[in-house]
């Protein structure tokens, strides 16, 4: 099969302008929640002068599909804190993904195992540089157990900073060295 019939089928599946659409009105969301809800991490006293967050262009190519490898009996992981005591979260599985024709993997989490969700942090190339010092987190809703080999949507341009990139009385897990990617991911929020 063709490059061209591959393209044309992905086209199909995958409606660009209805994804960003989409991805802008989460954004347009999000900043309104940044600028008027009682709980936004923004002090009140900045919230005035708030005028939305910055985002790199919205790029498909950093949406990718990742294959699921399970974790049967998950590993504890001690994430560091930005402050605080560390957290424990449960390794539950590995994801797998292609990014630029290089192979890929990010760990997912959860706090107990039998919650649903995966919350994946991680840094690449742009931490501290374009995006926030820390690194992002990413979260996905899985609907029921993962499974061995099933493929996910990992979409990069959903990638947001903590809470605690916007004030010090938030604590936020830090992403650990098995989530830092020697690779640049221009989408999502900048810092």
């Amino acid at each position: 099969m063709s490059d061209t019939a591959t393209d044309d089928a992905t086209a199909e599946e995958f409606d660009v302008e209805a994804w960003r659409e989409e991805l802008e009105s989460h954004r347009a969301e999000k900043d309104e929640f940044f600028a008027e809800h009682p709980q936004s991490p923004i002090p009140p006293e900045e919230r005035d002068d708030f005028e939305g967050l910055d985002y790199f262009d919205p790029d498909p190519d950093y949406r990718v599909t990742a294959t699921v490898e399970v974790h049967d009996r998950p590993d504890p992981v001690e994430m560091e804190v930005s402050a605080g005591p560390p957290q424990r979260y449960l390794r539950v599985a590995t994801l797998h993904f292609e990014l630029d024709g290089e192979a890929h993997e990010l760990a997912g989490y959860r706090q107990e195992a039998d919650e649903d969700g995966l919350f994946v942090p991680f840094r690449d190339k742009t931490t501290g540089q374009q995006t926030y010092r820390d690194g992002r987190y990413m979260e996905f809703e899985t609907e029921g157990d993962l499974e061995d080999g099933s493929e996910m949507v990992l979409d990069f341009n959903l990638a947001y900073s903590p809470f605690c990139a916007y004030s010090e009385t938030f604590a936020c897990p830090l992403p650990p060295e098995e989530n830092w990617l020697d690779v640049e991911i221009r989408a999502g929020e900048k810092a």
